[in-house]
């Protein structure tokens, strides 16, 4: 077994990332924090980095599909997100000009294409090379026998290497888990929990299982009950209508038509997930069949049409999208309930679900594109996008990652609930030690059957299944 043992060394595992040459895993989600939390720790602190990242590259979901950031108040924005966000529009700007249509869609640097985002973390890491060692294609399983601790301080971690085939073993002082899942916390005994607390567990607003249309109002069935589920994940595709870069997804060998069939029917009815909903009429429908049947598109307020109706796509630069999944929709491009066991389960069952995944992804739009018991109008609007191929050029131009929405959360001194969000009075906040912004969202969970069909109705909670511990990420 190899050992690596580093005096004054931060370990980070960015899905994995190793810090003081001690061991911090980080990564989390939406952003790669693990590079954010390295540079961090090195600049401030003087500290020796080691990154372990799982895959055999750095960049978390901005290098993996997740180039539209969500943030509305751009004010709040500091720090190194802040140097990253200047990185990508300095790029722009040097390759295509200031008055470019590729800096104008780039949105200030907060839009940006996955290999761009890729570029940028090289070159934020590039200055500090003498002090930060990437090592990639390193594995953590979440097993306390890859933990060696000293009371509640973890001393040294055992880490598959994916390319040699052999376990290697770091010490050191300082560790930090920011991964999607909290496999490092989880296997040093750090308490967890797992799904959607109730409302009156922490007396959330959008708590626990909740039935909604979106933007709707609360519907029946509705109980604010905790449960153990989570939030379906899916990947965050780089679409491109632009016939020079665009590739056409090709059937999936595990094709299962039967898995999409209930689009069909959606698209000529103009059934959706949306309030609007709640004021079509059977007869609106009917019509709307006939509609379509005679070569028009849906008439449905609120229904999305072609490749909207299965995903949900934001402008990034050079004509590519940031395709996510379609909330609005009753089949898009995630696959909720399959992937409840990921948080605890091992990587053998991960990068199986993660194949499964992609070829469900794969076979969805290979259906929206060529099954002909769709319309034909809707087929050719679909037909009209594909996989950008200038992304991900040793994967098959498909993302590396699954968005991971949420894992484990890590039980520390403070637990970050909505009510910490919420203003105490006019224009004041909780007490805070730093500054973020996400919308309270409600995210998919469930699958329902109605009348043996298949459908996307039950929604839930949001900033309660994304909360983790505040000392674990800080330390």
């Amino acid at each position: 077994m190899k050992k690596g043992t580093v005096e004054n060394f931060v370990y980070i595992l960015s899905d994995y990332l190793v810090c003081p040459k001690q061991l911090l895993r980080c990564g989390r989600g939406r952003w790669n924090s693990g590079e954010l939390c390295l540079l961090s720790q090195h600049r401030e602190k003087g500290k020796k980095v080691v990154v372990l990242e799982r895959s055999a590259h750095i960049g978390g979901l901005p290098a993996n599909g997740l180039g539209a950031t969500d943030i509305a108040t751009r004010g709040a924005t500091t720090g190194l997100f802040r140097e990253f966000v200047n990185y990508v529009l300095d790029y722009y700007i040097e390759k295509y000009g200031k008055d470019s249509e590729q800096v104008k869609v780039c949105s200030d640097g907060y839009h940006f294409e996955p290999h761009v985002a890729a570029l940028v973390f090289e070159k934020m890491l590039e200055p500090e090379r003498k002090n930060i060692t990437v090592l990639t294609m390193r594995q953590f399983d979440s097993e306390t026998k890859n933990v060696v601790m000293d009371g509640a301080e973890i001393q040294c971690v055992r880490i598959y290497n994916r390319d040699t085939k052999k376990w290697e073993q770091y010490s050191g002082k300082v560790f930090i888990d920011a991964t999607y899942e909290g496999d490092l916390g989880a296997a040093a005994g750090v308490p967890y929990s797992i799904g959607r607390e109730g409302k009156d567990e922490y007396n959330e607003i959008g708590a626990g299982r909740l039935y909604k249309l979106w933007l709707g109002p609360e519907l029946e069935g509705t109980t604010n009950e905790g449960d153990g589920n989570i939030q379906a994940y899916n990947y965050r595709l780089c679409l491109t209508n632009d016939p020079s870069n665009r590739i056409l997804p090709e059937k999936p060998k595990r094709y299962n038509r039967k898995e999409y069939l209930s689009l069909v029917e959606d698209v000529y009815t103009g059934t959706f997930a949306g309030v609007e909903m709640l004021s079509v009429t059977p007869e609106m429908q009917v019509a709307n069949r006939r509609h379509i049947e005679n070569g028009g598109t849906t008439q449905i307020p609120g229904d999305p049409w072609g490749i909207a109706k299965i995903t949900n796509m934001v402008d990034l630069p050079n004509g590519k999208t940031d395709a996510n999944n379609q909330h609005l929709a009753l089949i898009s491009t995630d696959l909720p309930e399959e992937n409840w066991q990921w948080p605890e389960e091992n990587w053998q069952w991960r990068d199986r679900f993660a194949q499964r995944l992609k070829e469900y992804t794969l076979g969805l739009l290979w259906f929206a594109q060529n099954d002909e018991a769709l319309p034909k109008a809707f087929r050719d609007n679909v037909r009209e996008w594909g996989l950008a191929k200038d992304e991900y050029i040793d994967n098959g131009n498909f993302p590396r990652q699954v968005y991971v929405r949420e894992g484990r959360r890590l039980h520390g001194e403070h637990f970050f609930t909505a009510n910490d969000a919420y203003p105490v009075a006019k224009g004041k906040r909780p007490l805070c030690i730093a500054i973020a912004l996400l919308l309270v969202i409600m995210l998919l969970i469930h699958m329902l059957f109605i009348n043996g069909r298949k459908v996307r109705l039950l929604w839930t909670d949001s900033l309660t299944i994304k909360r983790r511990s505040i000392r674990f990420l800080l330390a």
